[in-house]
């Protein structure tokens, strides 16, 4: 089995530790190839951001060039997840609602902790878009940026074990949700601090692909994710990224 595990920013040491978390989960004779897209932010932090990542994650999977069994989007948020799905047959997780899903089979209510304030109405909307709002107790920002990971990991993480803390303290949650994909490989931390059980959307994600392929179940066409309709684009792709 062949996971494509896809980063949404092109910060290659993101990509790494993402594939990292992947690989340490993954079950035997399950490859994992972690992408980069070629183009976009260092970092996803905002609607336009998230919009031109969605562009360049598709991208970078239609240019994948071995046939492969599942796709995951390794990104909190708005990424355009649908948009695969129309692409592809084969399933496509997103990690925000493989976390929160998975958080709900653990607890009555979940929190997710993510970085910046800004980034809290784009993961609010995603988990209502797919009707997993109902039993979030809170989403907190740690208020520190994707990339302080890699330039202050001490402050980062403890700002992230602070707020899960705060989190199930303040707003009673039960479970906690890490939400960035770069902060994949922290919830042995905030276990530690919080005593819940912390929620890895890339961890997770991947034990549910590779559940979906083994079940050979794929995604629906008849309707909502149907392949899109031939037509001609035009000035597709930009010369920029061609």
């Amino acid at each position: 089995m062949r996971i494509l595990v896809v980063n949404v920013n092109t910060t290659q040491s993101i990509t790494d530790a993402i594939g990292r978390q992947a690989a340490a989960v993954a079950a035997p004779g399950t490859e994992i190839v972690p992408l980069t897209p070629e183009f976009g932010a260092e970092s996803v932090e905002g609607n336009y951001e998230s919009y031109l990542a969605a562009i360049a994650v598709m991208e970078a999977v239609r240019a994948y060039p071995e046939p492969f069994d599942a796709v995951i989007q390794a990104g909190y948020g708005e990424h355009g997840r649908e948009g695969l799905q129309e692409l592809l047959d084969v399933p496509v997780v997103d990690i925000t609602e493989a976390a929160a899903a998975t958080a709900q089979f653990l607890g009555r209510s979940y929190s997710v902790v993510t970085t910046l304030d800004r980034t809290v109405p784009l993961i609010e909307e995603r988990l209502h878009v797919a009707g997993l709002s109902a039993r979030c107790a809170s989403v907190r920002a740690s208020g520190l940026p994707v990339l302080a990971l890699e330039e202050d990991e001490r402050t980062t993480v403890e700002a992230i074990v602070e707020q899960a803390a705060r989190a199930v303290e303040d707003d009673r949650a039960e479970v906690i949700c890490l939400g960035c994909g770069g902060m994949a490989g922290l919830a042995e931390l905030v276990v530690e601090r919080t005593g819940v059980p912390v929620v890895d959307g890339v961890s997770t994600a991947v034990t549910i692909a590779e559940s979906l392929v083994r079940l050979g179940l794929t995604t629906s066409k008849v309707r909502t994710y149907a392949a899109p309709r031939p037509k001609r684009i035009v000035n597709w792709p930009p010369r920029a990224v061609r």
